[in-house]
């Protein structure tokens, strides 16, 4: 890893050491902010003085008694769904363009007393949903590896913020992909966590029953450590686990001999058929996989589609039932998007809502079932590199079933991991999917193939030359 890129780890590592200070960390991020931003418009609000303050009061601790913890002194940011008291939250839409939240979400307080500095809020699809959207009072974010292509969706921001070292970590929402999309497009890692692992309370919803918040950095270590920070019981979130927070990385290290992984080969050959490099970068990882000691099979589910029709009900009936009443009195304030996916949950009616849900706990248990014997899950997370940014098709949500909402549906933890690049250098990944709240064993598995292969050296060039 290039000095000028650190991961969360190495960069905890040498503010212990006392090699590095969190001010010249952020003031590292905040100059390539500079050069970067203008382009790939990662940032909705940035402010660096206040991100400078925070720094400046982490030095002053960590030389008084050492670092709290490896986030002590980390400069990061969020999607701009999570409520900032002192910052505005807009969900990137005119709808909120004014809003200045009176508290924090408890994952952005959680990290402020981890001691990260935070750098700013971070470009989302509006309201999570509707992207990449051209009439809205913000442009999109781009991606890095090509500003020219879409960045995936909807912690667009922080998949170009993380992937082009304008912030070393940040936080994203989940509700059909929204993590591990832009963390695959963007050649980053992230993580889904289990349903009710982390809490929401304090982020603008999209589908109740479907939301989740989690990490996405460089890494999948930095992304344990994320993690660690934000997740436990809170009684002000109805879906919030309360059951013991294990360490993340209490096996990391393990590497995967005796793991036993399933491959959801139908889900990526015939169920939404893969590019050749995509192919390449899968078939790739199950060998090293298999070298390196784990027992390889194949596991079968219902077929994709089923899983994407079900969680699409659910999302657009839940987001429909967010958004009523503006749909309602303000409707012209939405951008096209977004408007006119979330009108389609206005048209679905509750018996087809109840029956999507029945569905959903069929399909989970069937889930659980094939998971008996099998500690890891594989399949693609995206079928391909990014595509162009203007070529991204607005109906693309109900044209082919993406692989990553089945397990919004069921809940299952889901972590995306890049696997190499393909055409015009872009990003390639692959989804890993664990037991329900086993997030160790799916970040030992992501950390081993990662430790065993090369593409964690490789940053995009606008950020390499910035």
């Amino acid at each position: 890893m290039s000095d000028a890129f650190p991961t969360i780890a190495e960069a905890a590592g040498l503010i212990a050491a006392r090699k590095i200070s969190p001010v010249e960390l952020t003031q590292a991020c905040l100059n390539r902010i500079a050069k970067l931003d203008g382009t790939l418009h990662a940032f909705l609000h940035l402010d660096g003085d206040r991100a400078l303050a925070s720094a400046r009061t982490a030095e002053t601790a960590i030389l008084r008694g050492g670092p709290r913890g490896p986030l002590h002194g980390i400069p990061i940011g969020l999607k701009d769904i999570y409520d900032t008291k002192d910052m505005p939250t807009t969900a990137h839409s005119r709808q909120l363009q004014d809003n200045r939240p009176s508290a924090d979400a408890t994952c952005t307080r959680l990290l402020a007393e981890a001691g990260t500095v935070l750098l700013g809020k971070l470009a989302t699809h509006e309201f999570a949903f509707g992207g990449p959207s051209f009439d809205l009072p913000w442009p999109p974010a781009r991606n890095p590896w090509n500003p020219a292509h879409f960045t995936g969706g909807s912690s667009s921001g922080t998949g170009a913020a993380v992937a082009s070292g304008m912030v070393l970590g940040g936080l994203g929402s989940d509700t059909g992909g929204s993590i591990r999309l832009p963390a695959a497009l963007c050649g980053l890692a992230g993580l889904k966590p289990t349903y009710g692992l982390v809490p929401r309370t304090g982020v603008i919803p999209l589908a109740f029953s479907l939301d989740h918040a989690g990490p996405m950095a460089w890494t999948v270590e930095d992304c344990a450590i994320l993690l660690q920070a934000i997740a436990g019981h809170d009684p002000a979130d109805p879906a919030s686990a309360d059951r013991p927070v294990p360490d993340f990385r209490a096996r990391i290290g393990d590497g995967v001999r005796g793991l036993r992984i399933g491959v959801l080969r139908h889900f990526h050959e015939r169920d939404n058929p893969i590019n050749e490099a995509t192919r390449k970068g899968l078939s790739s990882a199950l060998d090293l996989f298999r070298r390196e000691g784990a027992e390889i099979s194949d596991v079968t589910l219902s077929p994709l589609i089923e899983w994407r029709a079900c969680g699409l009900v659910i999302l657009l009936v839940e987001g429909f039932a967010v958004h009523e009443h503006w749909m309602r009195t303000r409707l012209d304030w939405y951008g096209e998007l977004l408007r006119d996916r979330l009108v389609l949950g206005g048209l679905i009616s509750g018996a087809d809502y109840v029956q999507a849900q029945r569905r959903r706990r069929a399909l989970t248990e069937e889930m659980t079932r094939a998971m008996a014997e099998i500690d890891i899950l594989v399949t693609a997370t995206v079928p391909a590199e990014a595509p162009l940014i203007d070529h991204v098709p607005k109906w693309g949500i109900v044209e082919q079933p993406n692989f990553t909402s089945a397990f919004n549906v069921s809940g299952f933890p889901a972590l995306s991991v890049c696997t190499g690049y393909g055409e015009g250098g872009l990003p390639l990944a692959m989804q890993l999917v664990a037991k329900p709240f086993d997030e160790v064993t799916l970040l030992r598995a992501g950390h081993a193939y990662e430790r065993a292969t090369s593409w964690r050296d490789r940053r995009p060039e606008m950020a390499a030359a910035s």
